[in-house]
This record gives C-alpha cells, sequence and structure tokens, in this order.
C-alpha cells in the first residue's frame, strides 16, 4: 500500500481486524461513506456496515477532518 496515508492504512488495518474500538477514534462522527451501490452517512452507519461486510479496498479519494476520515470514496 506505498502512497498510501498513514490514517488510510490504520483505517484498512483495523477493518481487516475488526477493530471497532480503533475505527472509532479514525472515523469522523459526521463521516460520508461511498462504495459502489453504498451510500451512508454518519460514523455508527459506517461502523455497523465494516462489523457486517468484507474489508473495503483503499479508497479513490479521502478527506480529513479534525485528524479523523470525514470523507471516504470507493469506487
Amino acid at each position: 500500500m506505498e502512497g498510501v496515508d498513514r490514517i488510510v492504512r490504520e483505517v484498512l488495518s483495523a477493518a481487516e481486524r475488526h477493530d471497532l474500538p480503533a475505527l472509532k477514534g479514525l472515523l469522523h462522527p459526521y463521516l460520508h461513506w461511498s462504495e459502489p451501490r453504498i451510500e451512508l452517512r454518519g460514523r455508527v452507519k459506517v461502523l455497523a456496515r465494516l462489523a457486517a461486510a468484507p474489508p473495503p479496498g483503499p479508497p479513490t479519494m479521502y478527506e480529513l477532518r479534525d485528524g479523523q476520515i470525514y470523507r471516504w470514496t470507493s469506487t
């Protein structure tokens, strides 16, 4: 995952481990999450998706706010 920022690597690693406490610290409360056929808003909804589904791939675009992922887009 060379070229991917540290926080993205941490999110992907925590999602792979289903480490919800770690993800909670990495994801902004007002998170915007987009994947093909999935649009979610809010950390609680995204955490539920990550707990119930295979881990996501790296984003094609993301935005940080207050040191947390605020916007995550995968295509």
